[in-house]
């Protein structure tokens, strides 16, 4: 089964939810959809569902035009953030709900309930009420009731946004594992790019209601086709600093001039956008080609196992992301480092020219 979205639009008065998505999503796929809040995934989601209508474009499954069919007659399940269970039945019966609704046979049921929950992990906990749950086994019987339906196309909304961190990493793993036996088309959204990378797949990411870019995962992430999707695709933001690069120079005004190596080297004359990742701001020199900037610090936040030193650059504030406890006082000045084979280099209307996939062969 194929889901194909063409030329969809969704408006609400004068509000653009989503405009001209195109997508084509294959049976046996997780796709995730990407973006801040309000960028369109929830919108996106409930047109692939049924649940709102386009206000331009058609929707189609296996090239079936079904724009206009009602949500009820499609084969969808969904998962929210918010997961929802029915409180006075056991977990056997929460899973098996859908195919009572169908009209299953009892050995149909029983079957698929059964393996459904061997999947998920809920074989021990099959005869008790959601209440006696944690809240990760709640979700995985909210999980296991969408795969019993045996839906082609399974809708989750950022369904670990609400966990703690240990269920999320143990739902993150197991989730790939059960899209890839179920066979059905996926759907994933979330805010966080790491989760997207986690997930593998391919992955949409979205803008203000537009689709910037579809594909691999891990291609989108080291291949952004502009940057606004560079920008969808990191966490915290990606830096940036408009740039002069002329007779082999990068420069920005007359705060800094450097020679134009590696990725910075693979354009021509010009005035661009340079973009850069935290990670990959240091905090120290580590090799001989790192580009110094001299920048005093704004904010500070340490995580513990990481840092985020935030700085001031002329009139632009970046970010360093430095492994372990990075304690730098506020207004300080220090000097941060980047390396230029990590760096992007992005014309005036957004679009990549030049990045670490296209020197060295080496990745960001």
């Amino acid at each position: 089964m194929t889901l194909t979205l063409e030329n969809v639009w969704r408006t609400v008065g004068d509000e653009v939810h989503i405009a001209e998505a195109n997508l084509s999503l294959e049976r046996g796929t997780l796709n995730t959809l990407l973006g801040p809040t309000l960028a369109g995934k929830t919108s996106l989601m409930r047109l692939m569902a049924g649940l709102d209508k386009p206000t331009k474009g058609r929707i189609l499954f296996d090239g079936q035009d079904v724009t206009g069919v009602r949500v009820q007659d499609r084969s969808v399940a969904m998962v929210y953030q918010q997961f929802i269970n029915y409180p006075a039945l056991t977990v056997y019966e929460n899973i098996a709900s859908p195919l009572r609704i169908a009209r299953a046979s009892a050995d149909e049921i029983d079957r698929k309930v059964r393996e459904a929950a061997a999947m998920m992990k809920l074989e021990p906990m099959l005869d008790r009420t959601p209440l006696e749950l944690s809240g990760g086994q709640q979700q995985r019987t909210a999980l296991a009731r969408a795969l019993v339906k045996g839906a082609d196309l399974v809708l989750l909304d950022e369904p670990l946004a609400n966990l703690d961190y240990k269920l999320r990493e143990e739902l993150r793993e197991e989730l790939p594992r059960v899209f890839a036996e179920s066979g059905a088309v996926f759907v994933y959204a979330t805010t966080e790019p790491t989760e997207a990378l986690l997930l593998g797949g391919n992955t949409v990411t979205l803008h203000e209601g537009r689709v910037t870019q579809f594909g691999p995962t891990l291609d989108i992430y080291r291949n952004p086709g502009d940057l606004l999707t560079a920008d969808v695709f990191s966490d915290p933001p990606m830096n940036t600093l408009p740039v002069s690069i002329r007779g082999g120079v990068v420069s920005h005004g007359e705060r800094f001039s450097a020679p134009a190596t590696n990725v910075l080297s693979q354009v021509s004359d010009g005035d661009y956008t340079l973009g850069f990742r935290p990670n990959h701001l240091h905090l120290h020199k580590h090799s001989e080609d790192m580009i110094p900037f001299s920048t005093r610090v704004a904010v500070t936040e340490i995580t513990g196992s990481e840092s985020f030193v935030h700085v001031d650059f002329a009139s632009h504030r970046w970010v360093s992301l430095t492994h372990g406890v990075r304690n730098v006082d506020i207004d300080s000045t220090i000097d941060v480092y980047l390396e230029p084979s990590k760096c992007f280099v992005f014309d005036a209307s957004g679009k990549l020219l030049a990045g670490p996939w296209s020197s060295s062969g080496e990745q960001s």
